[in-house]
């Protein structure tokens, strides 16, 4: 049986940062196959790290991510993990979430972050001058159309195990 991550990354005091603290709040909700494991990591890179770590055969990040699209655009991503090399190693904070630095620590230790994608949202809002919470409009209608494509990224990865075959041939598409 495959074993897959879903993991929901962000700050909920920043807005649309919170997207994917979102998204896995209400997947979580859902039904999904047996060894999917829904967690909301917020901005604790360490225990998102050693997650990575423990063993799953495929790991879904969820988070609001600029690339400079329309506010509520979905990005799936498939992360070039051999430019990690390329990129400065810097220390991992404990105290905030940078998916980049999480998938560095998780090498230097010695893990293999195996099968991985991003599931992103462009932001609206990452600040609130009067300290309210909660995600733009635009990204909270991006909600459910995540959720939909991260079950089936599940899916796919289901049937390509169910086929013996590794889940490399998905196809990464933006999504407005």
């Amino acid at each position: 049986m495959k074993r897959i991550l879903v993991a929901g990354i962000g700050n909920i005091f920043f807005r649309d940062d919170a997207f994917g603290c979102e998204v896995v709040s209400q997947l979580a909700r859902r039904p999904l196959p047996e060894g999917v494991s829904v967690k909301d990591f917020g901005i604790r890179s360490y225990d998102l790290a050693y997650a990575m770590m423990d063993g799953y055969d495929a790991t879904i990040l969820v988070d609001a991510t600029a690339q400079g699209a329309e506010p509520g655009t979905i990005y799936l991503i498939e992360p070039d993990i051999k430019k990690l090399d390329e990129l400065e190693n810097e220390a991992v904070n404990a105290h905030s979430m940078n998916p980049v630095r999480v998938l560095q620590l998780v090498r230097s230790l010695g893990g293999n972050t195996g099968w991985l994608r991003v599931v992103g949202c462009e932001p609206a809002l990452l600040e609130s001058e009067d300290g309210a919470m909660g995600l733009s409009e635009k990204v909270q209608a991006a909600v459910l159309p995540a959720i939909e494509m991260i079950e089936s990224l599940i899916r796919d990865i289901l049937d390509e195990s169910e086929n013996a075959s590794a889940p490399n041939n998905l196809q990464c598409n933006t999504i407005s």
